[in-house]
């Protein structure tokens, strides 16, 4: 993208990228809400940043910092690319999960993790790729999944548009 896609404007409104997902995750209200990556000018106090539990690890040392201070049973986990997704979405998601068990979207054989909704207890088996340098999130959830732990939703053809990442200016010009 040649720049931080979170400051990136929606086409057609005022908002940002990360207000956008924001205001998806306020609209599911929740008791806290985690920003997991560098603070962005505007993020308003109420959220609670976050800092990678490991360095240079990608998404999952996010993920992982923010499992290790969850206090409620389960975490949603949007990337802030996925614009498209909206609380009914993920409320559809939360209503397929039990205090144990969360949920991630599949789509052919390539898992969502970032549009996933994952239990307390998914920390453990983090903590454990991030130690033993395993950053894939794919591999993390493929084991998390025959462990028990995430229960696979298949995405339907209606749900891809949903999943349509933002990773370069036309994919924001092409139509929201």
């Amino acid at each position: 993208m040649g720049c931080d896609k979170a400051l990136l404007p929606i086409p057609g409104s005022k908002l940002l990228l990360w207000q956008r997902q924001l205001r998806v995750l306020e609209d599911m209200r929740p008791r806290e809400i985690f920003w997991s990556g560098p603070a962005r000018p505007g993020l308003p106090g109420s959220l609670r940043l976050v800092s990678d539990a490991v360095k240079n690890a990608g998404p999952l040392a996010g993920l992982s910092a923010c499992l290790n201070l969850l206090e409620s049973d389960l975490l949603v986990a949007m990337a802030v690319d996925l614009p498209r997704i909206d609380a009914s979405f993920l409320q559809k998601l939360l209503a397929q999960c039990s205090p144990a068990i969360g949920v991630v979207c599949q789509r052919g054989d390539f898992f969502e993790p970032l549009a996933a909704i994952y239990p307390r207890g998914f920390r453990v088996l983090a903590a454990e790729h991030l130690a033993q340098r395993h950053h894939r999130l794919q591999d993390l959830v493929r084991e998390a999944v025959q462990q028990g732990l995430l229960r696979i939703v298949s995405l339907g053809e209606e749900d891809m548009v949903l999943f349509k990442n933002m990773n370069s200016p036309d994919d924001l010009n092409g139509g929201f």
